[in-house]
């Protein structure tokens, strides 16, 4: 088993934008002894109310949404270029069918009751503060409703401290 490192936000060096919307990450939660995760690659990293702060969206059909609303705390993890594949698989099949988790081969353990994956390079375990679905009215640019939902199945915003940050040694 790899070892972890606890450090502070600011020690990471990559840019939100390039960990989330490039490279994407696995938002992970467990629900009555069971953990599901699903692919991101919206969301963001920053300050709010005065606390380092993640925000993840996600869509109302999604099984892991289940998990994140029954759990007080959640984990973000991002990984190595080499784990491109099996993130795209994570993203694209639903727990619902299958134990996607085993059958990707990864090793789940747990900071506290907060699941993580063993193979990621970078966690954050984030604690949830705030959420909000996102309104039809309150889009502004309307060329966003339309190209991104088309089906009105508005996401989900989840804001939630950073409550620990640790990478791979």
């Amino acid at each position: 088993m790899s070892e972890f490192k606890t450090v502070n936000i600011e020690d990471i060096k990559k840019s939100a934008c390039e960990m989330i919307g490039k490279d994407w990450m696995l938002v992970t939660a467990a629900k009555d002894g069971k953990v599901n995760t699903m692919t991101a690659s919206w969301g963001g990293i920053g300050v709010m109310w005065g606390k380092n702060v993640a925000f993840v969206v996600i869509r109302p059909q999604r099984y892991t949404k289940e998990f994140v609303d029954a759990s007080e705390t959640l984990s973000l993890t991002f990984y190595s270029e080499d784990k491109k594949k099996m993130l795209s698989y994570m993203g694209s099949v639903s727990g619902r069918d299958e134990d996607k988790i085993e059958k990707m081969g990864m090793t789940t353990v747990f900071d506290g009751e907060t699941p993580y994956f063993e193979e990621a390079d970078t966690v954050l375990i984030v604690r949830k503060m705030y959420k909000q679905v996102f309104k039809p009215e309150c889009i502004l640019d309307k060329e966003v409703d339309e190209k991104w939902y088309p089906n009105k199945d508005y996401h989900e915003m989840y804001i939630c401290e950073i409550e620990k940050v640790m990478v791979k040694q």
